[in-house]
């Protein structure tokens, strides 16, 4: 009876990938019938396959060398897989050591501000006064230890499968083109002289991209929907945090996620990075439209 139920208990749960057990997963290899995760995901003809199977061959007579593993959105599976979130996480890091070293004279030199007198009686600076590096350079400044330990342990959780299932250029794209456009919708509703910074809006935008890509593998959506709930609660409730840089990184990074995870394979790059420079066409638009408004 022990045994029986064992059984019972088996054939219901979830299976695990292969290669990482500690990962549930509904996906498996269509050569082998492995369960694979996203990270050990790679894109087939049809459907995916293990990084053993690519290995050995795809049965066509090709060398094992002419086929190189890819990710689920076509980028090429690495050794270290969360390799450029770690470089993100310590640019952040890094920068906020300087923020703490050098003060409020160096983080109000490089947040977001569209347009004011930062000192009494000094000039205009801002975005509108030419200084468009601000839309860049705010999205790695931190208002205090809490923001940037939320912040980057948000980045940890959720970039680094991410990075995983989209390979480093794709998702090195997708990080700032998120960050960019939530910087241009602050810059464009905003008060003038209303500063912002933070991570906030390329973090959203790998939420955003992560919901998508959960929908495309068939994964069960609400763990990543109640997260995503909660942190715009945090957003629209919480004083003091800029929900624009937010919902504009949403957007953009659902907008070019489904990108990256459906884009047809024979047209995968133009597709998928023809997206992200329609989104930085969009950002530049938002930008000249509110610099035009200011001056």
């Amino acid at each position: 009876m022990d045994h029986a139920a064992d059984r019972t208990h088996d054939a219901r749960s979830v299976p695990v990938c292969y290669r990482h057990p500690d990962r549930e997963t509904g996906v498996h290899c269509t050569r082998c019938e492995r369960p694979i995760c996203p990270e050990c995901m790679v894109s087939a003809s049809v459907g995916f396959q293990c990084p053993e199977c690519v290995r050995a061959g795809s049965g066509t007579g090709h060398s094992p060398a002419s086929s190189r593993p890819r990710t689920v959105a076509g980028g090429t599976v690495t050794a270290d897989p969360r390799l450029v979130t770690k470089i993100l996480i310590g640019i952040n890091l890094a920068i906020y050591l300087v923020q703490m070293a050098m003060g409020d004279s160096f983080t109000d030199r490089f947040d977001l501000v569209a347009r004011a007198h930062l000192v009494p009686f000094g000039a205009l600076e801002g975005v509108a006064e030419g200084q468009y590096y601000r839309l860049l350079t705010s999205m790695f400044l931190h208002g205090g230890y809490v923001h940037i330990l939320f912040n980057m342990l948000s980045l940890w959780w959720i970039g680094g499968p991410l990075e995983a299932a989209l390979g480093r250029a794709r998702y090195l794209a997708l990080y700032f083109v998120s960050g960019l456009a939530g910087s241009a919708l602050s810059y464009l509703i905003a008060a003038p002289n209303q500063p912002s910074l933070g991570a906030s809006g390329a973090i959203f935008g790998l939420f955003g991209a992560t919901a998508v890509l959960m929908r495309r593998l068939n994964y069960d959506m609400r763990p990543v929907i109640a997260l995503l709930v909660i942190n715009l609660i945090i957003t629209f409730g919480w004083g003091g945090i800029a929900w624009q840089a937010h919902i504009g990184g949403l957007v953009a990074g659902v907008v070019t996620g489904y990108a990256m995870v459906h884009a047809p394979r024979e047209r995968r790059s133009l597709i998928q990075y023809g997206t992200c420079a329609l989104v930085l066409a969009v950002v530049v638009v938002l930008v000249l439209v509110r610099t035009a408004q200011l001056t």
